[in-house]
C-alpha cells in the first residue's frame, strides 16, 4: 500500500483545557504518533481569542491566529479540531469544514446532543468525515467502542454513571452522611462543579450524553429534546440512609433500552444493589455498561473529564481520520444507514419504585394506600415504616418499594394516594434498577 500524503495537517479550533491538552500530546508524542499513523500529523493553526494570553505552555507563536478563515479556508489543513464546545459559533465552524471537505473531530457533546444528523449528512455529501469520541465520558472509549469493536453486535441497552459531578455529590453525601447543598459547594471549590452548576445537577449533561450514546448504540437519531431527563437537587440524606439499610445506592444514570415499539431513553437518579459494580464507582469518575445480544455485558470505567484524558480520545479521532486520509478510503463510515426510531415517552417506561410518602401514624392509612396500589395493579416487594423525625408531630414515613410496573401507572398510584386521608406528603419517587 502506497500513501499518497506524508504529512496530515490540523486546524485547532480552540485552545482552552482540552486544547491545550491535545497541543500537548500532538507536539509531546508526535514520534509515537507518526509511527501508529504512518505519516506525521503537523498542527497547522490554532485559533484563539488572545494571541498573547499565557497559557502555561510554550507555543510558537505563528501558530496562533484570531481569524477562524485561517483555518476553515486552508485547503492544506485535512482536520479541523473543534474544542470550543457549546453550540454558538462552534456549530457554524464545524459547518464551514464539513462543506469545504474537511473533516472535523470534536469534543462537542452539546452540538453532537443536537446536531449530530445535520453534521453525518454534510460530511457524507461533501466526502469527509466528523468523529466525536470524546464527547462523553471523557477517555473511556465507549464510543469507539460502539461504532466499531461491537458494530457486529445488537446492543440492547446501555446505561452508567456519565456525569462526573453528580456522581461525586452523591458519593460524598452517602459516604460522609452530608447534606446535598454542602455537597455541592465542596464539588464547587474543588472545580468539579461549575459557578453554575446547573448542567450537572439538573440531568442535563448526562442527557446529552445518553442521547449520543443511544444514536450510535442503536443505530438512530437521538436528540436531547428526546430524553427525559431528572437531576439530584430532590436527594435526602434520609433517602440515602433509607435505601442503604435496603441494600441499594443511589446514583445518576443515563438509561437508553432499544424495545420492539422504540427506544426508551433517561436520565434520573436511581437505586442500584450495593452489589453491582456501578454502585462501587466514586467521585468523579465514569462507568458505562453495554448489554449486546451476543456479547452479553460490560463495563467501561475511566475518567470522564480532565485535560488530558478528554485530550486522549480527541487524539484518538484524529489518528483514525488521519489513517482514512492517507489509504483514500470513504470518509463518513457507519452514519448513512441510521434510521429514524421511534423514542418513547416516559409514561411507557417500566421500573420498581422507591416511594416515601409521610403520613398521620394512625390505623387505616397504611391500608388504604396499599389499596390504591392493589387497584392499579401493583404489587409491593418491601413495606417499611419509619419513626417520624419528630415524635410529637405524631406522623411517620412509609417506605415502599414496588414490584416492576409502567410509569403511567405509578403516577395514577400517587395522584390518587395524595387525596388520601392521613397522607401528609409523597415525599420521594425513585426509580430501582437491578
Amino acid at each position: 500500500m502506497s500513501f499518497s500524503k506524508k504529512v496530515i495537517k490540523v486546524g485547532l479550533l480552540g485552545m482552552g483545557t482540552v486544547g491545550r491538552g491535545v497541543y500537548r500530546l500532538l507536539t509531546e508524542n508526535a514520534d509515537h504518533i507518526e509511527s501508529r499513523v504512518g505519516a506525521k500529523v503537523d498542527i497547522k493553526k490554532i485559533l484563539v481569542k488572545d494571541i498573547n494570553k499565557d497559557r502555561g505552555i510554550s507555543i510558537d507563536p505563528n501558530l496562533l491566529t484570531t481569524d477562524a478563515g485561517d483555518i476553515l479556508n486552508d485547503k492544506d489543513i485535512d482536520i479541523v479540531v473543534e474544542v470550543i464546545g457549546g453550540t454558538g459559533v462552534a456549530v457554524d465552524y464545524v459547518r464551514r469544514a464539513l462543506k469545504n471537505g474537511q473533516s472535523v473531530v470534536t469534543a462537542n457533546k452539546d452540538m453532537m446532543a443536537l446536531y449530530s444528523k445535520e453534521l453525518f449528512e454534510l460530511a457524507a455529501s461533501n466526502n469527509c468525515n466528523i468523529l466525536f469520541g470524546a464527547s462523553v465520558a471523557g477517555a473511556v472509549p465507549i464510543i469507539r467502542t460502539l461504532r466499531k469493536s461491537l458494530a457486529s453486535d445488537k446492543v440492547q441497552s446501555i446505561y452508567g454513571i456519565i456525569n462526573g459531578t453528580t456522581n461525586y455529590i452523591l458519593t460524598k453525601m452517602t459516604e460522609e452522611g452530608a447534606d446535598f447543598n454542602e455537597m455541592l459547594k465542596e464539588a464547587q471549590a474543588k472545580g468539579y462543579a461549575e459557578a453554575d452548576p446547573t448542567a450537572d445537577v439538573e440531568g442535563h449533561d448526562a442527557a446529552r450524553k445518553i442521547a449520543i450514546l443511544a444514536s450510535v448504540a442503536f443505530n438512530t437519531y437521538v436528540t436531547l429534546d428526546d430524553v427525559y431527563v431528572e437531576g439530584i437537587t430532590k436527594i435526602s440524606i434520609d433517602d440515602i440512609n433509607y435505601v442503604s439499610e435496603l441494600g441499594y445506592v443511589i446514583k445518576l444514570l443515563g438509561i437508553a433500552k432499544i424495545k420492539d415499539e422504540g427506544i426508551e431513553v433517561k436520565v434520573h437518579p436511581t437505586l442500584i444493589p450495593k452489589s453491582h459494580l456501578l454502585a462501587s464507582v466514586g467521585g468523579v469518575f465514569n462507568a458505562v455498561f453495554v448489554h449486546g445480544s451476543a456479547t452479553g455485558e460490560m463495563m467501561f470505567y475511566g475518567q470522564g473529564a480532565g485535560e488530558l484524558p478528554t485530550a486522549t480520545a480527541v487524539v484518538a479521532d484524529i489518528m483514525d481520520i488521519a489513517v482514512d486520509i492517507l489509504r483514500n478510503v470513504p470518509k463518513i463510515v457507519g452514519y448513512s444507514g441510521y434510521t429514524d426510531k421511534p423514542t418513547l415517552p416516559i409514561s411507557e417506561s417500566e421500573n420498581r419504585f422507591y416511594v416515601k410518602i409521610l403520613i398521620e401514624d394512625r390505623p387505616g392509612v397504611l391500608a388504604s394506600i396499599a389499596m390504591v396500589f392493589g387497584n392499579e395493579g401493583i404489587s409491593l416487594g418491601t413495606v417499611i415504616q419509619q419513626d417520624a423525625k419528630k415524635p410529637s408531630d405524631d406522623t411517620t414515613e412509609l417506605i415502599f418499594i414496588t414490584h416492576a410496573t409502567k410509569e403511567k401507572n405509578l403516577q395514577n398510584v400517587l395522584c390518587c394516594i395524595k387525596d388520601l386521608s392521613g397522607v401528609r406528603e409523597v415525599k420521594s419517587v425513585i426509580r430501582v434498577e437491578g
